[in-house]
């Protein structure tokens, strides 16, 4: 007899009992949780170093791109390693999971669970059960991977140009490990924020308000920018910092849209709501400039784009259409006012040199994002997500008068962690590792710290050179002589 024709169909592609397809494996969602994931990593590396690059001093823009493409690497171990469990892993304190790896085959190819998110009743019957998407293990801890490490990326804006890069070496794998896994387990992972019904959608606290509280703190103890720098800080190249902005807003649709754990309908609203948001917040920004300043500022375009799309990533998939272009209008609006009016008359703000505004556009607007998802908040949505049952905004009456409460408690316990832990982590950093670049490399820049420069030209701050920059005779002379674009420039 003669043998069967070959199966034509991969191994990969069989249904049944083929091991590389069990049966709760759902492909569709498997490859919208990857393609979230890269999304947002693409946010990070190559968005904000493209941005960091570009928005700083041309003699600050290697090392400022260097600090986020570091900070990247430095958490994908840590992560592997320890954080994850520590942020999603079984309970060790109430708002901490116990440390260990996420490396064995047996547990990354298992179908994905978040353990200790089981949510129980009073009565201690079982209200919403432990979320298991269908897809492996292996896909859920590379999407909260990228997570963690944005959001030291985003705490890097803050200090950047002075901060020692042997310093930041060591505070990234000591902030993630005691400040993020904190927040993470506490408000994702089971902990006590999560049961008792906090909402953050996609990470309003764990991300934002940590990485603006922290990186304000950093900025404390390591100290300010040299006074040159602070006077004159001119963005090098204001239209690759565009392109780093517009890779940080389309790669949101992975941040907001994949934070169902699933590809449905929520995801859906989470995404459309993500562009709302941005979109009024940008206008409105730009509006104020006009209004106040004659001016539409480019760089405060980005700003009100960047607020808008943290403001609204609490309740992205919480909140209805109507109410994300609230958000974007007081997301444009009030962290302008605090960062334009409130910053330059309190003295304790004008002192710590927050080089990029983080605390403005990622603390004031998360911090509102979460407020205002606890007032609109809408019950169907929040039955989609939430596994605390009857969620509800404020604006809905019942117990949405409660939540608003519940935002406030669940940012305070984010703002005051990050405070002190962050000004340990400083601190005991600073007795071995000196926080702050010396004198010579503040004023030398790139070429001091790296011994590299961005762009082959001469004469922002870096040491004169003649084997270098040639004789400078020479080059005075060719700018006395230069027409056209080239004189002005």
């Amino acid at each position: 007899m003669a043998a069967p024709p070959p199966n034509p169909v991969p191994v990969a592609y069989r249904g049944g009992l083929v091991a590389s397809v069990p049966d709760w494996l759902n492909k569709g969602d498997n490859a919208w949780q990857m393609i979230s994931a890269t999304l947002v990593g693409l946010q990070s590396v190559p968005g904000l170093v493209i941005l960091y690059g570009s928005i700083v001093k041309k003699k600050w823009a290697v090392n400022s791109a260097f600090m986020a493409f570091y900070a990247f690497a430095a958490v994908v171990i840590c992560w592997v390693v320890w954080a994850y469990k520590m942020s999603f892993g079984d309970k060790l304190f109430p708002f901490w999971g116990k440390a260990g790896p996420a490396l064995a085959q047996k547990f990354l190819i298992k179908q994905a669970a978040l353990p200790e998110t089981t949510q129980f009743y009073d009565n201690s019957g079982v209200e919403t059960v432990m979320t298991t998407p269908f897809y492996p293990m292996a896909s859920m801890v590379w999407f909260q991977c990228v997570f963690a490490a944005i959001t030291l990326i985003l705490l890097a804006g803050s200090v950047l140009g002075r901060m020692n890069f042997k310093a930041w070496m060591a505070f990234v794998p000591l902030w993630l490990t005691f400040s993020y896994t904190v927040g993470a387990f506490s408000l994702w992972g089971g902990g006590f924020l999560f049961h008792w019904g906090v909402m953050d959608y996609s990470g309003g606290y764990v991300i934002h308000l940590s990485s603006g509280i922290a990186g304000l703190t950093t900025a404390f103890w390591v100290g300010p920018r040299s006074s040159n720098d602070r006077e004159r800080f001119p963005p090098n190249n204001v239209l690759l910092m565009l392109a780093g902005a517009g890779l940080l807003w389309m790669g949101w649709a992975g941040f907001n849209g994949g934070d169902p754990y699933t590809a449905n309908i929520d995801s859906s609203m989470a995404v459309l709501n993500t562009n709302i948001c941005a979109a009024t917040s940008l206008l409105v920004w730009t509006w104020l400039d006009v209004i106040f300043f004659k001016k539409p500022s480019v760089i405060g375009a980005v700003q009100g784009m960047i607020t808008g799309l943290v403001c609204i990533t609490p309740g992205a998939g919480l909140v209805q259409g109507w109410a994300a272009i609230i958000m974007g209008i007081l997301s444009g609006s009030v962290p302008w006012f605090t960062m334009m009016i409130v910053h330059k008359r309190w003295t304790l703000l004008q002192k710590i040199d927050d080089t990029l505004g983080v605390f403005h556009t990622h603390a004031v607007a998360g911090l509102l994002g979460g407020v205002l998802t606890g007032l609109f908040a809408e019950p169907e949505l929040c039955a989609l997500f939430l596994p605390v049952t009857k969620s509800r905004g404020g604006v809905y009456g019942g117990s949405g008068g409660i939540q608003i409460l519940k935002q406030l408690v669940g940012g305070a316990f984010i703002i005051g962690w990050n405070v002190v832990v962050t000004s340990i982590i400083c601190v005991v950093i600073n007795f071995v590792i000196p926080l702050r670049m010396s004198e010579e490399q503040l004023l030398i820049g790139d070429d001091a710290v790296h011994g590299e420069e961005a762009y082959a030209l001469w004469g922002d701050g870096e040491k004169y050179d003649v084997t270098k920059h040639g004789d400078i005779t020479e080059h005075h002379m060719e700018t006395r002589t230069s027409t056209g674009a080239t004189q002005v420039m």
